[in-house]
């Protein structure tokens, strides 16, 4: 089913949206939260919460893109249970990786960027990206991907993505730098 037609069965409130969803995206929301949570039960639950939370949520917003929609939805509701689970040291060790890693390319400072800014910020630089380089980057620190996974998807060894994501994270650095965003 078109995911207009999908959309329009949430907006009339319709059960078989969930269905429709389920039928199209599940495998899609699983391994979202599947890379940031590890465990399959965490993340089965997380993808139930990405339905009801999407139940709710469409009837204010009409998305363009309900892949895109729905995979913030689960990102966020995955990310959320792992805030929980970390504080029961319960989670793995790749996604903590992964965000570490990130968070030592984002500029300190004095001052704080809004949202909008930082958003707009992070477009423009994956826009400036080399298609294979922003999939890289996209899969590891949006999707939360291992480097093991990464490599097979873009068909590269191991080592040269993680040369990859440390060159790119230096140009993203210097980016938000010469953008004047800190955090």
């Amino acid at each position: 089913m078109e995911d207009k037609m999908i959309v329009n069965l949430y907006w009339e409130r319709s059960e078989s949206a969930i269905i429709e969803t389920q039928i199209k995206y599940d495998r899609y929301l699983k391994s979202i939260a599947q890379n940031i949570l590890i465990s399959n039960e965490d993340a089965e639950e997380c993808v139930n919460d990405t339905y009801l939370k999407t139940w709710n949520s469409i009837p204010q917003a009409r998305p363009e893109s309900l892949k895109a929609f729905i995979g913030k939805i689960a990102r966020n509701t995955a990310l959320d249970r792992y805030d929980c689970l970390s504080a029961q040291k319960r989670v793995g060790v790749s996604t903590e990786m992964a965000l570490h890693e990130l968070e030592e390319c984002i500029p300190s400072g004095e001052s704080v960027c809004d949202d909008y800014a930082l958003r707009s910020a992070i477009n423009g630089f994956l826009a400036s990206l080399p298609k294979r380089t922003r999939i890289v980057f996209l899969q590891r620190y949006w999707y939360l991907c291992k480097i093991s996974e990464i490599a097979i998807n873009v068909r590269m060894s191991e080592s040269n993505v993680k040369v990859l994501l440390l060159r790119t994270r230096e140009k993203f650095k210097a980016f938000l730098e010469r953008e004047g965003i800190t955090l």
